[in-house]
């Protein structure tokens, strides 16, 4: 992406400066003075107000927030004439398809991900209209944040970002030595899964052999499977148990 060439360019450089420098870290950030679509049913709209996030998560919003923020040592970015989205949207929510508040998935509410979007009032006349800024006119975005992280910043990329993984189905992991490699046995007996070091698997199920095989990768505590059939599936490391759809397997 190139550089702005409007004046947005200095929005907050300074603050951008800090929350990108080295030292920055456990910093609570605050966006201040900003008119906030929260999509919470229970907050609203707010003007006038603040987002406190620490790392990775929001832990205030509404009016009032900026002296305790700068008690603990804030970074403020002042978001005068803007107004801050969810940047992660609930479609079904937006469409009122929520029948209750703890079902909404994602809201600018206290204890949910710092994932948010700051946009000129006019181009953010609500939620749909400023997703729809962002992407026909990233130039204009003042801010997008994911997990408290900059990702934009004065319509430009944000240095260090993170970037979307290359498409396409990725190499075979090499997993020589790494501890998850096994046989790995359902609580019933019922499924053997062999994971094997070079990013293959073999479910025996029910005493049937090779039920199904595929390829399998590793992302933390996360597994994906793509089956030679072409469906693609996934698990999730729990400590020294793999949970996979209904299943629960240790180590044989």
């Amino acid at each position: 992406m190139t550089a702005p060439v409007t004046d947005d360019a200095q929005w907050n450089a300074a603050a951008f400066e800090e929350i990108t420098s080295p030292g920055h870290a456990g910093r609570p950030v605050l966006f201040t003075n900003a008119r906030v679509l929260t999509m919470d049913p229970l907050i609203g709209t707010l003007t006038g107000a603040d987002v406190l996030l620490v790392g990775s998560v929001i832990v205030g919003v509404g009016p009032g927030l900026v002296t305790a923020a700068q008690d603990d040592g804030a970074i403020v970015v002042d978001c005068t004439g803007t107004t801050v989205v969810p940047a992660v949207v609930d479609a079904v929510a937006l469409t009122g398809g929520r029948g209750r508040r703890g079902q909404y998935v994602a809201t600018l509410t206290p204890g949910n991900a710092a994932d948010l979007l700051v946009l000129p009032d006019a181009l953010a006349p609500d939620v749909p209209g400023a997703l729809a800024t962002l992407f026909t006119r990233p130039e204009r975005v003042r801010a997008l944040v994911a997990a408290g992280r900059p990702v934009l910043w004065a319509g430009a990329d944000a240095p260090g970002r993170d970037r979307a993984p290359e498409p396409g189905i990725p190499a075979a992991q090499d997993l020589t030595g790494d501890p998850r490699v096994g046989v790995w046995i359902d609580r019933t007996d019922f499924l053997h899964q062999e994971l094997t070091a070079d990013g293959r698997y073999d479910e025996t199920r029910g005493g049937r052999p090779h039920a199904y095989q595929g390829r399998y990768w590793i992302d933390g505590d996360r597994i994906d499977y793509l089956d030679d059939l072409g469906f693609w599936a996934f698990g999730e490391f729990r400590g020294d148990e793999l949970h996979h759809a209904h299943y629960v397997m240790k180590l044989g």
